[in-house]
């Protein structure tokens, strides 16, 4: 099988490293993101054939226009990384912000993810890795309301899709990455500071490719938020709720 990658959300953080990850396992990288130098030096510095594609995902537009530049590459993984948070009281988080959020980290990886689903399906092999987080897992997130709906949407959809799949393929599957706090810019952008130790996005985007090859559904890839999401199935949500808030509170810088 022709082995190319599209990975979103490549010009940092988790996704530079799970395109470097790919890299090393001899994959051909599609890397997509709005800044292009950034992009360029992740290039330089990748062995095999690297397409450069700068791309803003919160425009559907580009969304479509992305996928019809590269439907004809052959493409067997699709990594849905870019996304974003902000952190405040939903109702002073301008509006504004949370809808580029919402089609960011909702809109474009649906998109993406049923064009070439249907492309992996009628070829019989690929996998899809959607970047979701730990909050994604959670029952709501006072503070981050619209981030952690967005995560929970993607971690949910991808969970649907993963049953569907079973009645049609077993060589095309979907994962879904959940990942707590990991040292990137996510941080800087969405204005907030992590109290609990975090992993490195290098640990972060390995665990990730390990778990996308054996078809795993749902990859946590530290042993704190596995249970921090097993404490959020099992109680109840005006006990988690108030905690996770409390949590976010210390978040803020």
């Amino acid at each position: 099988m022709n082995k190319t990658a599209l990975v979103t959300g490549a010009s940092s953080g988790i996704g530079k490293e799970i395109a470097i990850e790919l890299s090393k396992r001899g994959y051909n990288l599609i890397i997509c993101a709005r800044r292009v130098e950034r992009l360029e030096e992740l290039k330089s510095k990748l062995k095999g054939n690297i397409v450069v594609i700068p791309c803003d995902l919160s425009d559907r537009n580009e969304c479509f226009e992305l996928y019809e530049k590269v439907k004809n590459m052959n493409i067997s993984v699709l990594v849905n990384n870019a996304g974003f948070g902000a952190i405040g009281e939903f109702n002073e988080i301008p509006i504004e912000r949370e809808l580029k959020m919402i089609e960011t980290n909702c809109t474009a990886v649906h998109i993406l993810t049923k064009l070439f689903l249907k492309d992996f399906i009628e070829k019989d092999y690929g996998y899809v890795l959607n970047v979701a987080s730990s909050a994604g897992l959670m029952p709501g997130g006072p503070l981050m309301s619209t981030y952690y709906a967005t995560k929970a949407y993607i971690t949910n959809l991808s969970c649907g899709i993963s049953e569907e799949l079973k009645a049609v393929t077993k060589r095309v599957s979907i994962s879904v990455l959940c990942p707590g706090p990991v040292n990137t810019e996510f941080n800087k952008v969405a204005n907030v500071k992590f109290n609990l130790k975090s992993i490195s996005s290098k640990k972060c985007a390995k665990i990730a490719v390990d778990g996308m090859f054996k078809r795993k559904l749902i990859i946590i890839p530290s042993l704190d938020m596995k249970i921090s999401a097993l404490a959020g199935r099992l109680l109840p949500r005006k006990i988690i709720l108030p905690i996770t808030k409390h949590m976010q509170t210390k978040k803020i810088k």
